[in-house]
């Protein structure tokens, strides 16, 4: 296996583009008001919460997740939503 050396130059040369990139960027106007712009997403208040399941719980979720493409926290979180209104 042989690992490919760059020269000092063309670390150089890298390192020069990154510094017009980052110059370039500095230079553009983002304009007066940036919510105006457009493209914001709101900032939703998500608190991060722990529950302890039995294993046997957490296999039948990842079951059913991986059919419907989900992880198995995603579908936790779609059953809690789904059926909170109901207790």
């Amino acid at each position: 296996m042989t690992t490919r050396r760059r020269s000092l130059k063309a670390v150089q040369r890298k390192a020069g583009r990154r510094d017009l990139q980052v110059d370039e960027f500095e230079k553009r106007d983002l304009g007066e008001n940036i919510r105006a712009a457009g493209g914001l997403r709101p900032i939703r208040k998500n608190l991060p919460t722990s529950i302890v399941l039995e294993q046997d719980l957490i296999d039948k979720l990842r079951k059913k997740a991986a059919k419907r493409g989900l992880g198995y926290q995603t579908m936790l979180k779609v059953i809690v939503r789904e059926h909170v209104d109901e207790y």
